[in-house]
This record gives C-alpha cells, sequence and structure tokens, in this order.
C-alpha cells in the first residue's frame, strides 16, 4: 500500500520517467536490431569475418555496466551525460544476443532447403530474403527479446548519467535509504521487462507458426517504428536544447541532492530560464567531467575534496588557502568557486553510541586499541584518495582485524547501526548520526583538511545569465550546519521528498530576509 501511495503522489513523475525508460529500451533496441541482424547475416555466410565482430560483442558483454558508462563518460561526440551515451550503451550490449541467434537460425536451417531455392532459381538475395529469414526469423526474434530485457535492467543504471528513466527511483531510493523509493523504480522495471518479454514471446511464436507467408512485411514496418522512436529521441533532447536551459547537478547522495534542489528552486525562482535537474549523477569525478563538458552548469562541491581528489594537492588544513588555491584551480578550467554557503561537510569518523559509551571513546586515537578486532567499512571514494583511508591509517595507526569492506555511501550508516560494521568514515552533517545512535570520534590529530560546501559553476552561464550569479550569491552564507543536518534527517529518517525539504528551507530563507527589511 505504501508503493501505491507513492506511485499515486508522484503520478506526474513516474509516468515521465516510464516513458523516458521505454524510449530508451526501445530506441536502442531497435537500432541494435538494425545493426545486429546485417551482422549476424555476414557471421552466418563469411564466418572469417564475422568472427572478429562476435568476438567483439562478447568482450562488450564482459565489461560491467556502470563501468561502460564510465569509459564512454569523456569520449567526444558519444559522451557526456543524458539519453545519447546512454542509449550508445545499450545498443553494445543488445548487440551480442541478435548477432548470435541471427547467425545460429542461419547456420541451422536445413541445406536440402537451400539447394532446392537454388535449384528454382533464385538469386543468393532472393533466397536470403524469401527463404532464410523467414525460417530464421523465430530465433532472431529470440535474440531480440533477450536483448529487450537486458536493455530494461541495464537503462537503470542509466540514470547514474543523467538519462532519467526508472532508475532514478532506484538511486534516488538508495540515497534515502527508502525502500518504498527503491520498488518504486524496481517493480515497474521488472514489469516493463516480463512485458517486453511476453510480447516478444508471443511475436517469435506466432512467427514460428505461420512460416515465411507474411515475413518480408515486418521489414519495413521495423524501419518505421525504428525511425519514429529516433525521432522521438531527437525531438526530447532538441525541446531541452531550445531556449535558456540551466542544468543543475548533484552526486549520489542526500545532502547533494537536497542542495541541488535549493540550487535549483533559487534560481527557478529569481531567473527567467528553465531549469534542468540531471542530480544522483554518481561520485565526484563524474561530476566534474560533467560541469568540465558542459553537461552541467552547476553543482556543490567541497573545497577539501576538490583540493586533493580532483586537483591533487597535498592535504591542507587551512581553510582560507585551500579555498583560495581551489578557486584559482577551477578559474583556469572556466569555472568559477562562489562563496561557500555557510557550513563544512568533513568526513566524520564514526562507531555505534553503546560502543564509544562502553569503551571511553571520544578520539579518534582512542579507537585505536579496539581497532585491531572491528571490521571498518568505507565508500569507495574514500578507500583510495588522498584524503581518504590510507593517509588516515598512517597518521593514527589504525589496524583492523581485516580489510575494511568497501560499501556505497547510502548503506553504509545502516550497516553500522545493525553492527555488519564497527567503523565508518560518514559525513559531519549526516542527519543519521543521531537516528542511529551514532557518535563521531574528534579528528585529534586534525588529519581533515577543510571542506566548506560551495557552489560551482560555468564561468560562460554566469557572464551569460547575470541573474544565476545573483541567485547563487543569495544563497552563500546562509545554510548552516544546523540547516543542512535538520534536512538531512528529515529525508533520510523522515523519508521527506528532498524537493518538499528544500522548498520549504527556501520558504524559511525568504521569511527570514523579509522580516529583517
Amino acid at each position: 500500500m505504501t508503493l501505491v501511495q507513492f506511485l499515486a503522489g508522484h503520478r506526474a513523475e513516474f509516468f515521465g520517467l516510464l516513458m523516458q525508460h521505454i524510449v530508451l529500451v526501445g530506441a536502442s533496441t531497435a537500432v541494435a536490431v538494425l545493426i545486429g541482424v546485417p551482422t549476424g547475416i555476414l557471421a552466418a555466410r563469411r564466418p572469417r569475418v564475422g568472427a572478429p565482430i562476435v568476438w567483439l560483442a562478447n568482450v562488450v558483454q564482459t565489461i560491467p555496466s556502470l563501468a561502460m558508462f564510465g569509459f564512454l563518460l569523456p569520449l567526444p561526440l558519444v559522451g557526456g551525460l543524458g539519453a545519447r551515451v546512454a542509449i550508445l550503451v545499450l545498443i553494445l550490449y543488445a548487440l551480442l544476443p541478435i548477432v548470435r541467434t541471427t547467425a545460429a537460425g542461419l547456420r541451422g536451417l536445413d541445406p536440402a532447403l537451400i539447394e532446392a531455392g537454388t535449384a528454382l532459381g533464385l538469386t543468393p538475395r532472393q533466397l536470403l530474403w524469401q527463404v532464410e529469414l523467414p525460417l530464421a526469423l523465430p530465433a532472431i526474434v529470440a535474440g531480440i527479446r533477450v536483448a529487450a530485457v537486458i536493455g530494461v535492467g541495464t537503462a537503470t543504471i542509466a540514470a547514474a548519467v543523467g538519462a532519467g528513466g526508472l532508475g532514478e527511483y532506484i538511486f534516488r531510493g538508495l540515497s534515502m535509504v527508502d525502500p518504498t523509493v527503491i520498488l518504486a523504480g524496481a517493480v515497474p522495471a521488472a514489469v516493463l521487462a516480463l512485458t517486453a518479454d511476453g510480447l516478444l514471446l508471443w511475436i517469435e511464436r506466432a512467427f514460428g507458426r505461420r512460416g515465411n507467408r507474411r515475413v518480408p512485411r515486418a521489414v519495413p514496418a521495423a524501419v518505421a517504428i525504428t525511425s519514429i522512436l529516433l525521432i522521438v529521441v531527437a525531438a526530447t533532447t532538441a525541446s531541452r536544447r531550445t531556449g535558456p536551459v540551466i542544468r543543475i547537478g548533484s552526486k549520489n547522495f542526500t545532502e547533494q541532492i537536497v542542495l541541488g534542489e535549493i540550487i535549483a528552486q533559487a534560481i527557478e525562482r529569481n531567473a527567467h530560464v528553465t531549469v534542468e535537474r540531471r542530480l544522483n549523477l554518481g561520485g565526484t569525478f563524474i561530476c566534474d567531467k560533467a560541469i568540465r563538458a558542459g553537461d552541467i552548469d552547476v553543482y556543490v562541491e567541497y573545497t577539501g575534496t576538490a583540493d586533493t581528489a580532483i586537483f591533487k594537492e597535498q592535504v591542507d588544513t587551512d581553510p582560507a588557502r585551500v579555498f583560495a588555491r581551489v578557486r584559482e584551480h577551477y578559474a583556469d578550467a572556466g569555472l568559477t568557486l562562489l562563496a561557500p554557503l555557510g557550513f563544512e561537510n568533513t568526513f566524520a569518523i564514526l562507531v555505534r553510541g553503546d560502543d564509544a559509551r562502553r569503551l571511553g571513546l571520544k578520539t579518534i586515537d582512542d579507537a585505536r586499541s579496539a581497532a585491531r578486532s572491528w571490521q571498518a567499512g568505507f565508500g569507495y571514494e574514500f578507500l583510495q584518495r588522498a584524503d581518504g583511508y590510507p593517509g588516515l591509517a598512517n597518521r593514527y595507526g589504525l589496524r583492523f582485524g581485516s580489510p575494511p569492506r568497501a560499501m556505497d555511501l547510502s548503506l553504509i550508516y545502516r550497516a553500522l547501526a545493525r553492527r555488519q560494521v564497527d567503523l565508518i568514515a560518514g559525513d559531519a552533517t549526516s542527519g543519521l548520526i543521531s537516528a542511529y545512535d551514532l557518535v563521531m570520534l574528534e579528528d585529534n590529530r586534525r588529519y581533515f583538511p577543510p571542506y566548506d560546501a560551495a557552489a560551482v559553476a560555468r564561468s560562460a552561464t554566469l557572464l551569460r545569465y547575470p541573474e544565476v550569479r545573483l541567485a547563487l550569491e543569495g544563497l552563500s552564507g546562509r545554510i548552516s550546519m544546523g540547516d543542512m543536518r535538520q534536512m538531512n534527517r528529515a529525508v533520510d529518517a523522515g523519508h521527506d521528498d528532498p524537493a518538499a525539504v528544500a522548498r520549504a528551507f527556501l520558504a524559511r530563507l525568504e521569511r527570514g530576509r523579509q522580516s529583517k527589511g
């Protein structure tokens, strides 16, 4: 009932994401058919030429889908955020089953039928269209069926690169640790996959019964459907790019999504431009590549993260020096780092409250002896960053009983509360710290650099739209750590909608300005 209520309350958004998902899968599968069927014919008729192509398709299938998006993201023309790169990845994954089943269907034909057609005087082209393809069509449709089902599942990951679709709910639910929101994306995706599988299975069996009587008419129909889908995708992309559009990005955890909404709504209130949200994009490096490539115009970064992870500087604990250096680096890249929003979100080394009270833990130094029998859990970036686990372990002499577990940031707090791990690196502003009775250990050796949150924007965008700069400057210094913790807790523990939380904060901010005025 909770899932039904959620979908009922988000009808317009849900149907929009569902249509995006259908277009992504439909367009990519149609293009894969146009490429894969001729390639399968080539592989069946000329194995020496077709074998390398099939091998390449096999290699593509071995690459994890998220890694594939990462490989293509920085490439010119085909890369970047949005539907373009998502459709390309889905095409690549759909090719192998279509190529394989087409080649297998043609190779499995009875040679006597081919000889009979040749004896009747059919040309190779006529033989292909009138005998071979009709007889192999059930196998070809079976390959399309597999490709479509794979596409529905893979398209959920496309939300990580701003392509939309039902994966938006899955990633949002993971960041909020909300099973209802996760199911709002997962259940419809599963239903869509079963529907596509059932429809194509019916078509496959229908062709198997009818043989070769009316098959040639299906070819122009497939081409027409492909054209329509591609036109829809092109029209959708073009419509997004007409008129002034400001694209707001964010990383894939609650605070970033809330901040992305605050920035988006502040611009919508104060600037006459269309705002496009590309939230939940992934980690630091995806957002950085996206803003440099022009796929987004604004997102919130943390000064210490930019200094050490993006610009590879040595860890520096002086806030003013770090901010000035990061602003200069961004300026060299055509980006502007605006004044901090008003709060710092440093890494928080967290333990359970009962462990802290029982063992008298107050600082990270205090945890050294207990750590020898503990299991640590850290985010993927923290395990490799210059300001992450390797340096922390060296500075404090931390040695754990087993190697730290790599975990998604959205799951790490719950894992600690449920005793799956004993120490984590979270966010100082997380609302789940108090919700789960966790204790933040003091960084008594001052290992972590400052992490002042500040908006990063494309300088060209700010010059072209001065009202956008004014909207962003209006947020500088206005979000306190208490505000951020309260908003994070409302989303993470209260399961409030991030857009509603951002709207309520901006309303409070406006009332405060009016009262002072």
